[in-house]
């Protein structure tokens, strides 16, 4: 079928035997409306991010597939040279989450290894200093289809909450990093149950709210049996779903560490801004209000609730929608450095149509200022990365 300019599509799930994971694509890869989803030479860098691309329409040039059928069949030998490929930092993001999964599965069966989860930790903690803002808006701007890997994505974002707000607050790097180690590991002994529960509209049965409360513990145990002997990681993990109050599970005490109590924040501001098959997504402007009304009175919690909000660029972080006086409908793509105006990337004309071109407002102008969050965002709930940040290579 041919588009508008006249360019015959082919579906991507199509041309799957010219796609080698890992390796360099050998045409570029564009979305339903034309954009540019990967370019030549850019990486698959898994089945699940191929799946990814197909369930968002995606498809590629039909001269160029045949031109690289040409080419393949006429040659004797061809191989593609990857070693000095740079990644995207998208591209890392998406390994990173796969690679997690795969060693949460392997510490929830039994088989996980503390030295394999370690590197994960430190790689995250990278990412996030690399580009904050883009780690926050792959937090935010979730896609309602990506929910059945809710107990992937989960962890990996509450990791980079935490990364941020554990830097605000001037935590030592030890410290640091076993909080990253604990977000990303909390939910390892209740996968299945975890996806299963983004799906469902009913509430837990009371079989699976007993597993529920248990996690905790069962979480840690898993990561001692697997080796790791880091305190305050083991803690975190068993103590957050805890409150101050004694309210919490499993052992309802309020005798919880900071590393413990700040997890369970940033757990329940990300289930909020998460969209489940039952319920959209809170916007993170109501999510944070609810955080500072519930916690931000509370001496011990409230410094732990500022960093949270402050880290993430205050009511708006990059991911939010958001209306501008203008009357532009845009997404937050980068945290003001000073106060709280940020970089807006335009996703409407000034009557609020949705538009393909992207224009970038500085909040700090009048003009162009926040007016609040979009109240109603259904007309713009897949956002791809690439249209606000374009294609970030990861330095080497």
């Amino acid at each position: 079928m041919a588009d508008m300019a006249g360019v015959e599509r082919v579906a991507l799930d199509s041309v799957r035997d010219l796609i080698l994971v890992g390796q360099p694509l050998p045409f570029a890869v564009l979305d339903a409306l034309g954009r540019l989803l990967l370019n030549q030479d850019q990486i698959v860098g898994s089945e699940r991010q191929f799946d990814q691309l197909v369930e968002r329409g995606a498809w590629v040039d039909r001269p160029k597939v045949e031109e690289v059928r040409r080419q393949r069949a006429g040659a004797v030998s061809t191989s593609h040279a990857v070693a000095h490929r740079q990644l995207s930092l998208m591209d890392h993001w998406q390994q990173l989450t796969t690679d997690l999964e795969t060693q949460n599965r392997a510490l929830g069966a039994g088989a996980g290894r503390a030295e394999a989860i370690q590197p994960l930790v430190s790689q995250l903690i990278d990412l996030v200093q690399r580009d904050g803002d883009l780690a926050i808006y792959l937090c935010i701007r979730q896609d309602l289809k990506r929910t059945l890997a809710y107990a992937a994505t989960h962890p990996v974002h509450c990791a980079v909450v935490c990364a941020l707000a554990a830097n605000g607050l001037g935590w030592p790097t030890a410290r640091l990093h076993s909080l990253v180690g604990a977000a990303m590991t909390m939910n390892a002994s209740f996968i299945e149950l975890q996806n299963q529960l983004a799906e469902e509209r009913d509430p837990p049965t009371k079989k699976q709210m007993e597993k529920i409360h248990a996690h905790p513990h069962a979480g840690a145990e898993l990561l001692r049996q697997a080796g790791l002997a880091d305190t305050e990681w083991l803690q975190a993990v068993e103590g957050h779903h805890e409150q101050s109050d004694g309210k919490g599970y499993p052992r309802g005490t309020g005798d919880i560490g900071d590393s413990a109590a700040l997890l369970r924040l940033v757990d329940v501001y990300m289930a909020k801004v998460s969209p489940r098959r039952a319920r959209a997504a809170l916007s993170p402007h109501v999510a944070a209000q609810q955080m500072f009304q519930q916690h931000g009175k509370s001496p011990r919690e409230a410094p732990l609730v500022v960093s949270v909000i402050r880290t993430l660029g205050g009511v708006h972080p990059p991911g939010a929608l958001v209306q501008l006086k203008s009357g532009e409908v845009g997404v937050v793509a980068r945290r003001s450095k000073t106060g709280t105006a940020p970089l807006v990337a335009t996703l409407s004309n000034a009557r609020g149509e949705p538009v393909v071109s992207t224009q970038f407002r500085e909040s700090a102008d009048p003009v162009f200022a926040i007016s609040g969050a979009l109240l109603d965002p259904t007309c713009f709930q897949r956002i791809l990365p690439e249209r606000v940040y374009g294609m970030l290579l990861a330095q080497p």
